[in-house]
């Protein structure tokens, strides 16, 4: 696997590299490709454990700490979860995080809509940048509506390079929306 964006769990603190580090894929913490298509929580220890936690005590400094809680929901396909913290989110990485979940639901019409209230996020020319260096080019701006599409064709072909790489830029996706996030200093 082609490694891109430098994520380290650690750079949002033990407890939340500890949960990142529940994934079980035998890859680094927050490095485990997410499926296209929604599936139950692919870890209850991590679900239980971020039941009963508070998104200020996981990300005390951050820009978004309920962005960052959200985005640790929808790594483990905890999908009711994520979508109610999404829902909650008056802002445009709320809309974001919604976007990337109906997406994943798959739910392409809806996730449009949330991609649309984004409008031109910060992170879409790094997002961009990755995206080509993975083999997924959407011209001289990231269009998420473009890699929605994407998905939608990769999800219908299993185990092809279609499919690795929408993973491999999803992956990416929320590397970068979660930093922005959840660490401190990150805007």
């Amino acid at each position: 696997m082609l490694e891109v964006v430098d994520f380290r769990a650690t750079d949002y603190g033990k407890e939340v590299a500890r949960i990142l580090e529940l994934d079980g894929a035998g890859t680094a913490a927050g490095r485990r490709p997410m499926q296209l298509a929604g599936s139950a929580c692919t870890s209850t220890e991590a679900q239980e454990l971020l039941d009963t936690m508070k998104a200020r005590q996981l990300f005390p400094n951050a820009p978004s700490p309920e962005g960052g809680l959200c985005g640790l929901y929808l790594y483990y396909s905890c999908l009711d979860q994520g979508h109610s913290i999404a829902q909650e989110l008056g802002s445009v990485e709320g809309s974001f995080w919604h976007g990337i979940m109906h997406r994943r639901e798959p739910d392409a019409g809806n996730a449009a809509y949330w991609f649309r209230r984004v409008g031109r996020h910060p992170i879409f020319p790094a997002l961009r940048d990755e995206a080509h260096r993975l083999r997924f080019d959407t011209g001289r701006e990231w269009d998420p509506f473009e890699f929605i599409e994407f998905c939608e064709g990769a999800r219908e072909r299993p185990g092809s390079e279609e499919e690795r790489i929408a993973m491999q830029v999803q992956l990416v996706e929320w590397q970068l929306l979660f930093d922005y996030c959840a660490r401190e200093n990150a805007r």
